[in-house]
């Protein structure tokens, strides 16, 4: 009777570890198909993210395309804007030589000059172009070709030799003067 009492309690034993190891298994397996179901999200989340990136590139290299394209066609509009005005400057140009070839005199052709010089100053005045003012020499508007003794104040500008311009502030380009150079200092005039 012990024994069979004693082959009971192992028989009971071995189906409880039998149990355990069943109910440990499953947890396991079951723990198992979690982790597989996570890593499937994580490979569709990736795809997706990896699908958007793609759209955005794709997206981005468009908007770049036509950002170029619209750069050029606003130059373009731009430089057609200009030359429309210089061909009006050209008709003005070609009035004025046929009416110093009709003429036999020099005022005809100096009023088609006046009507060019004004026209061209017109246009100019259009698109925000100044010309620039200086009495005195300033290095940032004026470029000094050349530098005079003179009686004048040190640093007068003499002469303009070719005039300069700016457009809303920005110089384009610096006047070309000539700059008087007085050589007596103001304590010696004072004496």
């Amino acid at each position: 009777m012990e024994t069979k009492k004693q082959e009971i309690k192992n028989e009971l034993e071995h189906e409880l570890e039998d149990c355990a190891y069943n109910k440990v298994r499953d947890e396991k397996t079951s723990e198992l198909e979690i982790l597989k179901q996570l890593v499937e999200e994580q490979k569709k989340l990736a795809q997706d993210y990896y699908d958007r990136i793609i759209r955005l590139k794709a997206d981005f290299e468009n908007y770049r395309k036509r950002c170029e394209k619209e750069k050029k066609d606003y130059l373009e509009w731009g430089k057609e804007k200009i030359l429309v005005k210089q061909i009006g400057i050209n008709d003005v140009l070609q009035q004025a030589l046929k009416s110093a070839k009709a003429g036999n005199n020099i005022e005809s052709v100096v009023v088609g000059l006046e009507m060019i010089s004004r026209e061209f100053a017109k246009i100019l005045a259009e698109e925000g172009v100044e010309e620039i003012q200086c009495e005195m020499f300033d290095p940032n508007i004026c470029e000094a070709l050349d530098h005079v003794e003179s009686a004048e104040k040190d640093g007068k500008v003499l002469e303009v030799y070719q005039k300069g311009y700016k457009i809303n502030g920005k110089i384009i380009r610096a006047a070309k003067v000539k700059v008087a150079k007085n050589n007596k200092s103001e304590f010696k005039s004072e004496e």
